[in-house]
C-alpha cells in the first residue's frame, strides 16, 4: 500500500534560486515536487550503496584472513562477545 505525505519546505536566497533554475521550462524537472522526489531517491540509493560497500569491505577482509587466524567459538561465546 502506497502512502503519500505532504511536506512544506522553505528555501530562500541561493537555494531558492538554484531550485527555480532546475524547475520549469528551462529546468530538468517539471515541478518542485518531482525535483525533491528525485533528490530523495538519489540520496536513498547513495545510503544503500554505502551500506553495501561497508558490508562488501567487511566480507573482503573476512575472506582474506588466513584460516589459521580463526578459532572455534560456542554460540554463547559469540552472543557474549556481541553484547560487549
Amino acid at each position: 500500500m502506497s502512502r503519500s505525505t505532504t511536506m512544506t519546505v522553505r528555501l530562500s536566497g541561493a537555494l531558492s534560486d538554484f531550485v527555480a533554475a532546475n524547475v520549469g521550462e528551462d529546468g530538468s524537472y517539471e515541478n518542485i515536487s518531482e525535483y525533491v522526489r528525485d533528490l530523495i531517491r538519489r540520496d536513498k540509493q547513495r545510503a544503500e550503496q554505502e551500506s553495501f560497500d561497508r558490508l562488501k569491505a567487511e566480507l573482503t577482509r573476512a575472506f582474506a584472513t588466513p584460516e589459521e587466524a580463526y578459532k572455534p567459538l560456542t554460540a554463547s561465546e559469540v552472543i557474549s562477545r556481541n553484547r560487549a
